[in-house]
């Protein structure tokens, strides 16, 4: 495994602290956090913290968050065939040919049909979390999807655009997962310029949802809930509204409220979550659109992690325990949620709870789990914590890379 890491967040922030020659009063009084918060995690008495605080850190450090957290910044490599490729991923979204103003597109390119399949395959490998097989298929997907939209001519034409406008979204949701995320914004870019010439009238809303989630993973959290709501606004369903309609604002107000509860605005939270539990029960069974679900089990979902994230452990651990329908969602979203409740039990001092919910993560997806960077520093929390050195915790560090 190819992943390399600082041994902490905390070596980061006083990294970055001391280049930006700030003390630690100076730092707190500029993120607007406890001088104890910045102390404990210089100190390694603390591995992890909230993502409202590494928000907070990453602004007054002039940083994205993705700096703090460190995350995995390639791809998993496990054999020499088809190996991916972040190299590759980038030179898809914008090969030199554009700026040269060569043809590049000299092969035969697939049929629509061929390339539909294609994306919903895709699609399916990425809610599984099988992060590598997505590197290998991507470049060589918007590569055909470029081809067929050069080449064919009217409806044809359109589909293909609408196949190209869903990779160039995949690749900038994977390149965000990498820490990439100026990269990922060309893809978001390129994605919106060709949903407006395809023939599917949601996607141009399905890349707000995504760009929405690109800005919160960059630290612009008003930019993303500016963005999320703007569109909302945009598609906002009435009593003769699709289901898919229904799920799409539904999505559209999730992604408002997580930047909203990284900014600490509890209300807007609230207000938010309320709406989007309405639109889930309208709906009345979870669905998946563009990869995405959204229904009562995913605002279920949604709401323990936002519990968690505004502190109130307890009851984000009694709201997780009825979630309906756990098994309806992709197996992403199903460790993600594992994964709040391990936080959850982690700052409760429970870490008997913390690491059960971790294995149960893993097992759900586990080559998500070692590109998770929330996972991975939370790990790393737990086992700074363990006294034995050989424990299903330090064996579960190993497993995901954990360096240190």
């Amino acid at each position: 495994m190819q992943f390399h890491e600082e041994s902490s967040i905390g070596d980061r922030v006083a990294r970055l602290r001391m280049r930006r020659k700030l003390t630690q009063e100076g730092l707190a009084e500029r993120a607007e956090l406890s001088v104890d918060v910045i102390r404990k995690l210089e100190q390694g008495v603390r591995q992890t913290a909230r993502l409202s605080t590494i928000n907070a850190l990453a602004r007054a450090l002039d940083v994205e968050p993705s700096t703090l957290v460190g995350q995995p910044v390639t791809f998993e490599v496990r054999g020499e065939e088809d190996s991916p490729s972040v190299l590759a991923l980038r030179q898809a979204v914008s090969p030199v040919s554009d700026l040269l103003g060569e043809e590049s597109d000299l092969e035969d390119p697939p049929t629509i049909e061929e390339l539909q399949t294609s994306i919903r395959s895709t699609e399916r490998i990425r809610r599984e979390g099988r992060m590598g097989e997505v590197g290998s298929l991507l470049p060589q997907l918007i590569r055909d999807a470029r081809a067929a939209a050069r080449a064919h001519h009217g409806s044809a034409a359109a589909a293909a655009q609408s196949v190209l406008a869903e990779a160039y979204q995949v690749a900038a949701t994977t390149l965000t997962a990498l820490g990439k995320e100026d990269a990922a914004f060309t893809a978001l870019e390129r994605s919106m310029e060709a949903a407006r010439k395809g023939d599917d009238p949601h996607l141009e809303t399905v890349g707000f949802s995504s760009l929405a989630w690109i800005f919160t993973k960059q630290g612009r959290l008003a930019d993303a809930e500016r963005v999320a709501m703007a569109a909302a606004d945009r598609v906002e369903p009435n009593f003769r509204s699709q289901p898919i309609e229904l799920a799409l604002w539904g999505v559209l107000l999730l992604r408002a409220a997580t930047a909203a509860v990284r900014l600490e605005r509890r209300d807007a939270v609230v207000d938010l979550l309320n709406m989007a539990g309405a639109a889930a029960a309208r709906i009345g069974a979870d669905r998946i659109d563009y990869a995405t679900p959204f229904g009562p089990t995913n605002a279920g979902v949604a709401k323990v992690n936002f519990l968690v994230e505004m502190g109130e452990d307890a009851e984000a651990l009694r709201a997780a325990r009825v979630v309906p329908d756990l098994a309806s969602l992709p197996p992403t979203w199903r460790a993600r949620f594992h994964v709040d409740r391990a936080l959850a039990y982690a700052d409760l001092n429970k870490d008997d709870g913390a690491l059960q919910a971790l294995l149960t993560a893993e097992r759900t997806a586990p080559e998500w789990m070692r590109y998770h960077s929330t996972s991975r520093r939370l790990v790393a929390d737990l086992r700074s914590r363990e006294r034995s050195r050989t424990s299903p915790v330090t064996e579960l560090a190993d497993r995901l890379d954990i360096d240190g």
